[in-house]
């Protein structure tokens, strides 16, 4: 976690004026392909024992894809007044340990006070901050540092979730605030909000595919890919209902009823793929518009194994209706990249709020 009373020693010096920095108005856009991260560190620090911890932590293969797939694609550059044009990246990433005496990491540790220098050096549980907008508007910074590098390699390893998670979370709200500005599908979240009193934002695209008491699926189909998000909903009556082995039983239970790969086939039915030993189905307790969440992701297929594809699913409760959603994305691109659209459908279901709420809301 970031300590608050450190940050304010590790503001970086930029070359525009103070106020330029503090207000993202008179900054330029951020630039960049999403899952991009600039890794700013010394070229030694890369090719040694530190850049292979960044590698095996932030390239790591995505869980519950079907196919190998990074979190993220880095791109490492030399601490040089030569990278001034890269600051403008969507997503920064500064590496260095004091122990290194090279042009790089003195390049770097120049942006630093004397203060937070020692507090780097004094405090050994001290390894990390962030900070937004530093360079340009809608980018994200952060800054990895230790006294050593056995040091900062030991967090990495203790923290490896928390910082995935960092640059995870800042790729989905870039694309929730995508869907939260768009007004092109507001007939969408319109009909949500009139037939079952709840919301969501979508992409421009997404049409209903179907529409029951209990249930109620999206689809678009473009050349290549296959995207659908889809609400299943029923009473709540306990808190067993949103076991991981509960909600894949309800999860598997619609898409027999209201889901096939061919709908003139009737074992063409979609169902949870619990057979591939090495890509199981995984669960975590997560937050979708501040109220708790069980999410579950993994694979899917159709019972006749024709079809097959990633999914992720949240589950959470209206506290005003008393119901139980399941608000799921899957998507069907056989031998294409799925990281990004996954990231897409993940983003859509996380603006998924249980109560109605004016369209124009965020």
């Amino acid at each position: 976690m970031i300590r608050l009373a450190h940050v304010l020693f590790l503001l970086p010096v930029l070359l525009s004026a103070c106020n330029t920095k503090r207000n993202p108005d008179y900054l330029p856009k951020a630039t960049g392909s999403p899952g991009d991260i600039i890794v700013i560190i010394d070229s030694t620090q890369w090719r040694g024992a530190l850049g292979e911890k960044l590698r095996e932590v932030l390239a790591a293969e995505v869980q519950g894809l079907p196919r190998e797939e990074r979190y993220f694609n880095l791109i490492p550059a030399h601490p040089s007044p030569k990278i001034e044009l890269l600051t403008q990246i969507r997503s920064l990433l500064y590496v260095f340990t004091l122990d290194e005496n090279t042009p790089g990491s003195r390049y770097i540790m120049r942006s630093f006070t004397p203060e937070s220098l020692e507090t780097i050096r004094t405090d050994s549980g001290f390894y990390n901050t962030t900070e937004r907008d530093v360079y340009s508007r809608g980018q994200v910074v952060m800054y990895l540092f230790g006294e050593n590098e056995a040091e900062l390699i030991q967090h990495l390893d203790d923290h490896a979730a928390s910082i995935v998670g960092f640059f995870n979370n800042v790729e989905r709200e870039r694309l929730e605030q995508t869907l939260l500005n768009t007004r092109a599908t507001n007939e969408l979240t319109e009909f949500l909000r009139k037939e079952y009193k709840v919301s969501m934002r979508f992409p421009f695209g997404y049409q209903v595919a179907d529409q029951q008491e209990d249930f109620v699926w999206f689809r678009k189909i473009e050349t290549e890919i296959d995207k659908n998000i889809f609400v299943g909903m029923k009473p709540y009556q306990s808190e067993y209902q949103m076991l991981p082995d509960s909600l894949i039983a309800w999860r598997d239970q619609l898409a027999r009823k209201y889901l096939f790969g061919d709908p003139a086939n009737p074992v063409s039915y979609l169902m949870t793929e619990q057979e591939v030993p090495f890509i199981p189905v995984r669960a975590r307790q997560t937050q979708v518009n501040g109220l708790y969440a069980m999410e579950i992701r993994g694979l899917w297929r159709t019972f006749n194994k024709s079809m097959g594809g990633p999914f992720v699913g949240v589950s959470l409760v209206g506290q005003q209706s008393g119901m139980l959603y399941y608000v799921e994305g899957f998507a069907y691109s056989p031998s294409k990249a799925q990281r990004e659209t996954m990231r897409e459908l993940e983003a859509i279901i996380h603006t998924f709020r249980p109560e109605a709420a004016p369209v124009n809301a965020p």
